[in-house]
């Protein structure tokens, strides 16, 4: 796998894993776009590389959110009746409808809902979703987060298991139908992302790095490595350049972004 490859998914892991355009669905598209074959069919490798990105980005959110994050789990275990102690498990509560959908229909998400046409599709469909959603008069802050706020968002969470649809897309769309300001929904969406994605991580590594495991072939150190670094970096610039974004702008940008890429790449893909 060349390095420069390695380095490319990881930034569009790193972009696409923060902003509201689907990291599966791009990391999926972009090799295809380029008729890239750096794993050579082996499912297990691409799986495991796959890890190794998000173990990027979730270094880079535990990075920006370090503060908030030892707060939330100190004031879970010692204050669970205080406003950020009852946070801290409405977050944890937040992963528990993907990690069942993820665990029980992985194997037929990995083999069936990976078609080009169906991750356009997606980004299309859930990007006018979210253009719906942050037209709602949502107000309320952080502060504010209710239970089934969190419910909802872990709801649309599960759905983000289709690539295309976006995990913090959907979780930030589910926040504006709730009544969440944007800026909250965003901040909400991304604390919720921590537990969800380390125990991906968690689950997948152990898949992928165990005993009947693929782990990291001779060659592909290198490539690892940098595609890491690439998506940890790019995903900390993604996380502090849409929090500064929402707290003036909507969505709209966006929803632009993934009508138009979902348009092109359907038409790409009728042309080849």
């Amino acid at each position: 796998m060349p390095i420069l490859h390695a380095v490319v998914l990881g930034i569009v892991q790193g972009l696409s894993e923060f902003l509201p355009i689907s990291s599966s669905g791009h990391l999926l598209v972009v090799p295809w776009l380029f008729d890239w074959n750096d794993f050579g069919g082996d499912a297990g490798l691409e799986k495991t590389f796959d890890v190794a990105l998000h173990i990027g980005t979730l270094f880079a959110l535990v990075a920006y959110f370090r503060g908030d994050l030892v707060g939330l789990v100190r004031d879970g275990l010692t204050k669970p009746k205080s406003r950020n102690g009852r946070l801290a498990w409405y977050l944890a509560l937040s992963s528990v409808p993907a990690a069942i959908t993820g665990a029980l229909l992985s194997d037929f998400i990995d083999e069936h809902l990976g078609q080009i046409p169906l991750i356009a599709t997606m980004l299309i469909v859930f990007g006018l979703v979210l253009l719906w959603a942050d037209r709602a008069p949502g107000r309320r802050s952080i502060e504010e987060v209710r239970l089934r706020d969190v419910v909802l968002m872990g709801v649309g969470q599960a759905l983000a298991l289709q690539p295309g649809v976006s995990r913090s897309g959907v979780t930030m769309t589910a926040g504006r139908f709730a009544g969440l300001a944007r800026d909250a929904a965003v901040r909400v969406a991304f604390l919720m992302s921590v537990p969800i994605t380390a125990g991906a991580v968690l689950f997948k590594g152990v898949d992928a790095f165990g005993s009947d495991g693929t782990g990291i072939p001779d060659g592909f150190a290198a490539p690892f490595f940098w595609g890491i670094v690439a998506s940890a970096v790019t995903g900390w610039l993604a996380v502090w350049g849409i929090l500064r974004l929402v707290r003036t702008s909507t969505f709209t940008p966006f929803v632009i972004y993934r009508v138009l890429a979902g348009v092109a790449i359907l038409g790409i893909f009728t042309a080849r």
